[in-house]
């Protein structure tokens, strides 16, 4: 029986904080529940073990918000808990780190 993976695994160790099946973010950006939202993410060519750093391009949806508070000169950050709808893998070129 052959596998049926297609893709390579790559071992990782990552710090993530994770909801509902997508991501945390903390954003400078006043984001309602429900908006669309789009983000990269970029995992290092030392951590995958790959010659170049390699990018997921998301597309998701807000589901929860959180109002942060601002401190001093600092922007406000609000906490948005976001479901992760479509992902597309980007291999970035070996001298766009």
């Amino acid at each position: 029986m052959s596998e049926a993976r297609t893709g390579k695994r790559f071992p990782l160790e990552l710090p993530t904080r994770i909801h509902r099946k997508g991501v945390y973010i903390m954003a400078e950006t006043e984001l309602s529940v429900g908006s669309p939202i789009e983000f990269d993410i970029t995992l290092p060519a030392d951590v995958l073990g790959t010659p170049t750093d390699v990018e997921v391009h998301c597309k998701g949806r807000v589901v929860r918000k959180e109002s942060g508070a601002s401190t001093g000169k600092k922007k406000k950050k609000n906490g948005v808990a976001c479901v992760i709808d479509q992902y597309e893998f980007i291999r970035k070129n070996k001298g766009s780190r």
